[in-house]
């Protein structure tokens, strides 16, 4: 991979993830159905929707890793189909799973992450810094990763995730498993990454957790079936929780 620095930079006034009529299919089978979105730099988005609804698939072509059928995206001012791989090196992504390796300790593991995004040994060093202290880990640098804590873990990935300073980072179901105080402490991490200009983009299966996001979609059968605000959509179903609408539109889909 190439060093970031030689990377072009895309035009910042653009969102950073923009979709239009974004399809694909497999065979018969449409798993994204013309889904469209625009999502502004500095922005927690919401991605939403049951299992099966195409939240994975529609990850994957805005990450650059699956070409779509047919339809338009960019994600950090590159085209994902003709562009992938400058994609690929202006965003971050947390995997639902834990992405981190186990068997080596934190300072190896931001060490090693570092190098695959083409850091320097200077950048590497101060941002490794800058991450223990802000993680309270300086106690626990030489300690191997799979003996930490999930929410310690989680908290980890998520600064590896932003080592390199993308423009947008995806994140799949962060907080699954940790205990209420971890998910109050990744959200404050979340809104403080978006402060700096980072675009998070999040999945979650927890209700309440959407309604920390700036705005929210919602997938059913491959299509956007809701999109805006918390507060708008909670208006528009008349109803007072995003568990509410959730349930509204899934019970309701066709």
């Amino acid at each position: 991979m190439q060093p970031t620095d030689t990377i072009r930079s895309p035009d910042s006034g653009q969102p950073a993830v923009w979709a239009e009529n974004l399809t694909r299919r497999f065979g018969d089978f449409t798993a994204v159905d013309a889904i469209s979105v625009s999502i502004a730099r500095g922005e927690v988005f919401g991605f939403l929707g049951a299992n099966g609804a195409g939240k994975t698939t529609a990850i994957k072509m805005l990450t650059g890793l699956l070409a779509p059928t047919s339809g338009a995206a960019r994600t950090a001012g590159f085209d994902v189909g003709r562009e992938a791989e400058h994609v690929k090196r202006r965003i971050g992504y947390m995997s639902q799973k834990f992405a981190l390796y186990d068997d080596l300790t934190v300072r190896e593991n931001i060490r090693f992450y570092g190098g695959i995004y083409g850091l320097s040994n200077a950048e590497i060093k101060d941002r490794m810094s800058a991450a223990i202290e802000r993680l309270g880990l300086q106690s626990l640098v030489n300690e191997r990763v799979g003996r930490l804590p999930l929410g310690w873990k989680q908290k980890l990935a998520f600064s590896v995730a932003l080592l390199h300073r993308p423009d947008v980072v995806f994140l799949d179901e962060p907080t699954g498993g940790v205990d209420p105080v971890t998910r109050r402490q990744f959200w404050e991490m979340i809104y403080d990454a978006a402060a700096e200009g980072t675009t998070v983009f999040v999945t979650t299966h927890y209700m309440d957790e959407a309604e920390y996001c700036d705005r929210i979609s919602i997938m059913v059968d491959g299509r956007i079936a809701a999109l805006g605000t918390p507060a708008q959509l909670k208006s528009r179903f008349g109803v007072d929780s995003m568990d509410a609408v959730f349930v509204r539109l899934v019970r309701g889909k066709s």
